[in-house]
């Protein structure tokens, strides 16, 4: 596993060696730049975890160089800014522009080292809780006390110790996600990033962006497999991403290394992948729709997270544990299940899995009343529920999704429909969704529907 990466940005050589060989000594990975020309070269070079910044140097000064930084998606890790001359208005005017912290020279070994590791931390937290807010995860172990998730997180456990790679199958909404955030917790890389990507969230064409990363003339963007340098790659749903992807991501795994889009040099990478499916991938090989090389990469060591219906027994449980967080989080009101609700909900089929669940756990306490959940008004929830989801009996659209997603699946079944309606005329196409046809070509093929194929 890489250790984090320190860019020591200082036009003093006895300053830049004395805090590399302090850093070196404290096992991390340091880079050294003597001015702002030197330090963009670095950073088209490497992402680095840390910028340690001197503010009073000849080319262009340490503040105008954040603030250069600053500017677009914002600093890419965090920035501590070092001064000897420096004022209050220039600490200011730095934290503004987004500086962790500004230290003084002479600097004191025992707080740059504090600053340094507290800066870290900090933005490995923020990384993680960007993730868990965005997916709605709460920060816990899988919940449960059956045979079947006893064993798993066992299995976890032990998988976690070594450096293979993983694939996660599973329904959507078993928590194949959380799993993976388990078994990072307990590997050697714990204190490195874990980056998860929606690859079904990934429009078509984009994916070696995303990924990859891009450089030019607008500068150094960091893919994901950068942002993941040291830590774990989370890959959820695997099998919705595009062959020419899978092939880049081949390569990348193959050699350690790959090229960022637009870029010459190649970049290295020490990351571990770990990647979730509802597919069958061994059909989508045959298919031809899954790359075979890729497929074996990734299956190094298998996991099969099982669906709510085969461990039903968690189901108090985890209704437990959904209200304790919910009431904490959200302030909703505690309520209880009452026996009887929990003997309807134990006989439940769960397509939803635990997403489902914890989703009818915040209706019930959005909406009712009373200390107690009683089974009848469980079952005006689940009937409200289903007649919900019968509204939106679309093939491959689901509530239980974020909405960009919903609204990708809606839009291709609806191309779909549209396609055999008018038998592939694009032009009559057009004309009833009220769509330019560039505008409808285009969507046609980022929804992966190939016009002439489909004729």
């Amino acid at each position: 596993m890489s250790a984090p990466h320190i860019l020591v940005v200082d036009d003093e050589p006895d300053i830049r060696d004395l805090v590399r060989d302090i850093l070196e000594d404290e096992n991390y990975s340091v880079g050294i730049a003597e001015d702002a020309a030197a330090a963009r070269r670095a950073l088209r070079d490497r992402r680095p975890d840390l910028i340690l910044l001197d503010i009073w140097m000849p080319d262009t000064d340490g503040i105008s160089l954040l603030k250069e930084w600053s500017e677009g998606r914002g600093l890419v890790c965090p920035v501590i800014m070092m001064s000897g001359h420096g004022t209050v208005e220039t600490a200011v005017e730095a934290t503004r522009l987004g500086a962790y912290d500004f230290l003084e020279k002479p600097l004191s070994l025992a707080k740059l080292l504090l600053t340094v590791e507290r800066a870290l931390e900090a933005d490995r937290l923020a990384q993680e809780n960007v993730g868990l807010k965005r997916r709605g995860l709460p920060v816990i172990e899988p919940i449960g006390h059956s045979p079947a998730v006893q064993r798993l997180r066992e299995q976890v456990k032990r998988i976690a110790q070594h450096d293979s790679w993983v694939l996660i199958s599973g329904e959507p909404g078993s928590g194949r996600e959380t799993f993976a955030r388990y078994l990072h917790a307990h590997s050697s890389r714990k204190d490195r990033p874990f980056i998860d990507v929606g690859v079904s969230a990934i429009s078509k064409g984009n994916a070696a962006r995303e990924l990859f990363g891009s450089e030019g003339e607008g500068g150094t963007q960091y893919g994901r497999l950068e942002q993941a340098a040291g830590g774990t790659l989370f890959l959820d749903e695997v099998a919705d991403m595009d062959l020419e992807a899978q092939a880049q991501l081949v390569g990348a795994l193959d050699t350690g290394s790959f090229l960022r889009v637009g870029g010459s040099e190649p970049v290295t990478i020490d990351v571990r992948v770990i990647a979730a499916t509802q597919h069958d991938l061994h059909k989508a090989v045959e298919e031809g729709k899954f790359r075979e090389d890729l497929f074996y990469q990734l299956n190094v060591v298998p996991l099969v997270v099982p669906p709510l219906r085969e461990h039903r027994e968690d189901i108090p449980e985890l209704l437990e544990n959904a209200v304790d967080r919910l009431v904490e989080q959200d302030k909703l009101p505690y309520r209880r299940f009452s026996i009887g609700a929990q003997n309807v909900l134990r006989n439940h089929s769960w397509p939803g899995n635990i997403r489902e669940l914890k989703n009818l756990v915040q209706r019930v306490l959005i909406l009712g009343t009373g200390d107690e959940i009683s089974a009848q008004e469980v079952e005006a929830a689940m009937g409200a529920a289903q007649a919900a989801t019968a509204v939106s009996a679309i093939p491959g659209v689901s509530f239980d999704q974020p909405l960009r997603d919903a609204r990708d699946a809606f839009e291709k079944a609806y191309l779909e429909y549209q396609f055999e309606k008018h038998a592939g005329n694009v032009s009559q196409m057009a004309d009833e969704a009220g769509m330019e046809r560039t505008h409808l070509y285009r969507k046609l093929r980022d929804r992966g529907i190939e016009i002439k194929d489909r004729r």
